[in-house]
């Protein structure tokens, strides 16, 4: 077994392999691979979406028995062409894309079957991915647990002004007076798509500022976003509207609806009783209609910190243990 550091993440090794994988419509997505070429295979869906991939996650795997795999999705991180440029389309970043994606690096690994590890955005992601092949899917570590739906969508964009009436309102006015009515994500995405810099730049930083305000009510939470480099913010935010404004290009209730393809696959989901940005009723729905489901509720965090990252942990070193 790796050693750890203090942090309790394991010391992992550098990428041993990586490369530019070259998809449809003219994407080419960024991945690595690190930890064990003989160990068994994992996948980790980064958040957002447009948050891109972290070294961090590799601390999540044993490094001397899992081979980690990490991708920028479309748009995002170090893949191309990349979300801050504004002539840049997006319409060929849809869940389907991203899904088709996934299994074009499963091949181009020669992975036969993998553990599929997600956060957040990357819940859904992973969750979307899981039961379109779910015969490529040995077990799910699911953290942050989200679903796509514009009910979960609408409750960050309008609901949580009742927690965070100050923030909201400045979050609202961010838009122009004829929009602050509709679909406020939409509204942000024709701003992160202005020709002027100085507006895509503004709208990307307020949304970000939303974003740091509602992701936890506990007490040690700090900014990221909102503190973070502005081509980061933009490629964020512009990326989080898209998928947002079309309802993550999924049907409502999709997810939830087709969990019985998910029956028979071992999941941990983790959420943090502090999580107000993706509330706690979304995972225990989940976890009631999914038969060998197992739900970690944190007491101590929010959308992350805390006690995640060893929960996280748990789960990763049960899943190899069991599958030796």
């Amino acid at each position: 077994m790796g050693s750890k550091s203090d942090d309790g993440r394991y010391l992992s090794n550098e990428p041993y392999e990586s490369g530019m994988l070259q998809v449809d419509d003219g994407h080419s997505l960024y991945w690595e691979v690190s930890g064990n070429p003989g160990g068994k295979p994992a996948v980790v869906l980064h958040g957002g979406p447009g948050s891109g991939s972290s070294p961090a996650k590799r601390g999540l795997f044993d490094p001397d028995r899992y081979r980690v795999v990490q991708f920028d999705q479309r748009n995002a991180g170090r893949s191309t062409p990349p979300a801050t440029d504004p002539v840049v389309d997006l319409s060929a970043n849809t869940t389907q894309h991203l899904i088709a994606d996934i299994e074009a690096l499963r091949v181009h690994l020669g992975v036969e079957r993998w553990l599929v590890q997600g956060g957040s955005w990357g819940v859904t992601l992973a969750l979307a991915y899981a039961q379109a092949h779910p015969e490529r899917v040995t077990e799910l570590v699911l953290v942050a647990v989200t679903s796509g739906d514009r009910r979960d969508t609408d409750w960050i964009t309008r609901d949580m002004g009742r927690v965070f009436p100050r923030e909201w309102e400045r979050f609202r006015d961010g838009v122009p007076a004829a929009e602050r009515d509709g679909d406020l994500s939409a509204a942000y995405s024709r701003l992160l798509h202005d020709p002027d810099p100085e507006v895509r730049a503004k709208a990307a930083h307020e949304w970000c500022v939303w974003e740091d305000t509602h992701v936890s009510l506990a007490p040690d939470a700090e900014p990221f976003l909102s503190v973070a480099d502005p081509d980061f913010q933009l490629v964020f935010a512009r990326l989080v509207t898209h998928y947002w404004s079309h309802g993550c290009f999924l049907e409502e209730g999709q997810l939830l609806r087709d969990i019985e393809r998910l029956h028979g696959i071992p999941a941990v989901l983790i959420h943090g009783r502090y999580d107000v940005s993706g509330p706690l009723g979304t995972a225990w729905a989940l976890h009631r209609a999914w038969p060998g489901s197992e739900l970690v509720v944190l007491d101590d965090t929010g959308h992350g910190g805390g006690s995640m990252t060893a929960a996280i942990i748990a789960a990763t070193d049960r899943f190899v243990s069991s599958s030796i």
